[in-house]
């Protein structure tokens, strides 16, 4: 899987994702990335990339112009999926992280400032994606954590197989709670059926926990999977 990476800041990458799992699978090139400097396309002296908004309003919004001339300069067929990290786009869910994650390419546009003049969203049919309700100063931690995602479902790059099914959303609840050594600390103990040894009382202790874990904490995603 490759990602095309189109941003004011590439030395922000690849960041965490340079190691443990995702680094060493970098190393193996099961996943590669290239940073795209949309500065270099700039305008002036300064290589300047925003400008005033039309309509007014505080801030500067980053040109088209400038922004279409860095997209261009990745090959089309190299291009992909194209993502732009926004607020306001559908929320990240682990069943888009699955969809995006068989792709073969993905280009994600790192916004700064007030965002991005909309008509190079439209004319270039980018997808707005958004990791939650809150605001960054930029795309750039938005875009790690998609590829963060992605790349830990891609095949070698995880070391258990089975571990991703198991997982916070995977069935459409939170995760159970987890337990290790020593059995006894802080006098609190590992509860019985852990230890017990009978795998079908365990699968139903995990389950009941991850049923009240997720009515309590997600009520909205306990809403959905009771239907």
């Amino acid at each position: 899987m490759h990602f095309n990476l189109l941003t004011l800041f590439p030395e922000m990458f690849p960041a965490s994702l340079g190691q443990s799992l995702s680094g060493k699978a970098l190393s193996k090139n099961t996943w590669s990335y290239e940073t795209i400097n949309i500065r270099d396309f700039g305008l002036g002296t300064h290589k300047s990339v925003d400008d005033t908004p039309f309509g007014g309003g505080a801030g500067m919004v980053m040109r088209p112009d400038i922004i279409e001339n860095a997209l261009l300069s990745i090959p089309k067929q190299k291009q992909g999926r194209k993502i732009y990290m926004s607020p306001r786009g559908t929320p990240l869910s682990q069943e888009l992280v699955k969809e995006l994650s068989t792709e073969e390419s993905l280009t994600i546009l790192c916004g700064r400032y007030e965002g991005v003049d909309q008509r190079v969203l439209d004319a270039h049919e980018f997808e707005e994606i958004s990791i939650g309700d809150y605001v960054l100063s930029g795309g750039e931690p938005a875009a790690l954590i998609v590829m963060d995602a992605c790349i830990r479902l891609l095949q070698g790059v995880m070391g258990n197989s089975a571990t991703p099914d198991e997982e916070s959303f995977s069935n459409g609840l939170l995760e159970y709670p987890h337990y290790t050594k020593p059995a006894i600390w802080n006098n609190l103990d590992v509860p019985k059926v852990l230890t017990s040894g009978h795998h079908a009382n365990i699968k139903a202790w995990q389950q009941e926990q991850s049923e009240e874990i997720t009515k309590h904490r997600r009520p909205d995603l306990w809403k959905i999977y009771k239907k």
